[in-house]
């Protein structure tokens, strides 16, 4: 499921204020410059600074 255009035009994070970058095959809004990312949970952003992860993630392998 694809977000509104729209919509990925006005989300900002909310701990810089600056723009996301969408990646619809990961679900997930991105951060590059704090590192981080924001889900995307049934087509709804879950904008909240303590739902977001670092990005990118980790392998468990490392």
């Amino acid at each position: 499921m694809s977000l509104d255009p729209q919509l990925l035009e006005i989300l900002v994070c909310p701990q810089d204020k600056g723009p996301l970058e969408y990646l619809e095959g990961e679900n997930v809004l991105v951060n590059e410059r704090l590192g981080i990312a924001y889900p995307i949970e049934d087509g709804i952003p879950v904008m909240l600074e303590g739902e977001a992860y670092l990005w990118p993630p980790k392998d468990s392998g490392e």
